[in-house]
């Protein structure tokens, strides 16, 4: 992993937590959070390497994966044994892995609780010495609070728990300031120092963005990207045989020369607000011949995580995400982030723009500000502590290709009304309502 030298957050809370003590750890984002509390829970766990002995929480099933990752690479000359038990996996599959009492579960709250509420006793969480809470400005929130109430009750008491968070939040201040447990020291606070809560190596720019054209803006700063992300672009990947009819090799080859047309974008992720606004800018980018690849929730677990691999891989170099890709992913060289949509919430803002400028490299996140934004952006200038550049880009340029991108709205528009997008939307929101009336623990997982 070409780690040379601790990064500050691992050199303040590895101590403390070796030591035993409780931990809350601050820290900005792709500063290392994950190995300050991986590196001691496997340093102990070789010790006494049976049962479960770390439970990990995250927020969104991808972390869950990637921290499974770290902990593989990491523990692997230990022969760590890891489980992700997240939603949309098959539950059977996840039962037999925890009843081998793999050493480390990496998991969210809702599906955690649902193996243990049906569990039949042929594995519990009795051993367990560490608990983590990653991310946790976003778990000790109202959606997971009934699980986080459940684990704790059915968790030794005994047991370290470290919190880790890139944004210091009133819920993580409750943590901190709460009298300590009758036999326990208050917990380690490791707490950035400086005042601005993103990173230095990170340019951050706002447009100012009428919204009945903000597809024109986009498709301009993905095909004319700033200078500074140039050197990140990623050669297109080799053309794969295709022994399908002949037909379709021609419309491939067609859509083939289409793609060299357009110089296709550095490594960029764009966020939004919503599922179908995600997989309508897919669609439509997809139009105007850039590769690009969607990540929300209401696509299944195997196609989110194709998604990720692609655009890991450089074979997509656009992905579409809501927040579910906002936390903690680590994804190597991303060089732009675009607000499509600004956060609903300013602290997740800071988590958004951590996927670029991540240990110590450059990075650029632009924002698009519409007439109905004004508020948002100075409460996101507030919580960082630093304003946002305007970014200005020529209206003659940028609206050169709105007949263009003008079609491809409608096209995209028609494939997601062809897709019954809208329907499965308020399906899925009557379901959501009626499992949260329902108490049901996997309502309230990303």
């Amino acid at each position: 992993m070409s780690i040379r030298i601790p990064t500050e957050v691992q050199t303040a809370c590895i101590p403390p937590l070796l030591s035993g003590r409780d931990c809350i750890g601050n820290a900005k984002t792709g500063s290392g959070k994950t190995i300050a509390f991986a590196l001691p829970i496997l340093q102990k766990l070789s010790a006494d390497p049976y049962g479960i002995y770390a439970l990990v929480l995250t927020p969104t099933r991808e972390l869950a994966f990637q921290i499974a990752e770290q902990f593989a690479v990491l523990g692997a000359a230990l022969n760590v044994q890891t489980a992700v038990v997240v939603g949309g996996m098959d539950m059977m599959a996840q039962a037999l892995e925890l009843e081998n009492r793999p050493h480390v579960v990496i998991a969210t709250p809702g599906r955690i609780v649902d193996h243990l509420r049906s569990s039949s006793g042929q594995w519990n969480l009795s051993r367990v010495t560490f608990l983590v809470l990653d991310e946790a400005d976003r778990l000790l929130t109202p959606t997971f609070a009934p699980e986080l109430s459940y684990l704790f009750d059915v968790l030794p008491k005994d047991r370290q728990t470290c919190l880790f968070t890139a944004t210091w939040t009133s819920s993580i201040d409750a943590v901190a300031d709460a009298p300590p447990k009758p036999g326990k020291q208050k917990p380690f606070i490791h707490r950035m120092k400086e005042m601005v809560e993103t990173v230095s190596t990170l340019k951050q720019h706002y447009i100012l963005v009428p919204s009945h054209v903000r597809e024109a803006y986009l498709f301009h700063i993905l095909c004319n990207p700033p200078e500074s992300t140039l050197h990140l672009r990623r050669a297109p990947p080799e053309p794969m045989k295709n022994n399908k009819k002949t037909q379709h090799n021609s419309r491939t080859k067609k859509q083939r020369k289409t793609d060299d047309e357009i110089e296709q974008p550095p490594p960029t992720i764009i966020f939004c607000a919503k599922p179908r606004t995600a997989a309508y800018l897919t669609s439509l980018l997809k139009t105007l011949s850039i590769r690009s690849t969607a990540l929300h929730s209401r696509l299944t677990q195997r196609e989110r995580l194709s998604s990720l691999s692609l655009f890991k891989a450089s074979v997509i170099p656009v992905l579409i995400s809501t927040d579910v890709g906002a936390r903690g992913l680590d994804i190597e060289d991303v060089a732009m982030v675009i607000n499509w949509d600004l956060p609903q919430e300013p602290e997740e803002y800071t988590h958004r723009v951590g996927r670029t400028a991540r240990a110590g490299k450059g990075g650029l996140a632009v924002s698009f500000v519409t007439e109905r934004d004004e508020e948002k952006i100075l409460e996101i200038e507030n919580r960082i502590n630093m304003k946002l550049d305007e970014m200005e880009l020529s209206e003659e340029k940028v609206l050169e290709k709105l007949n263009t991108v003008s079609t491809a709205k409608r096209l995209a528009n028609m494939e997601l009304h062809d897709a019954m997008f809208g329907k499965r939307e308020r399906i899925h929101q009557i379901k959501k309502a009626n499992l949260t009336l329902s108490g049901f623990a996997e309502g309230s997982e990303i």
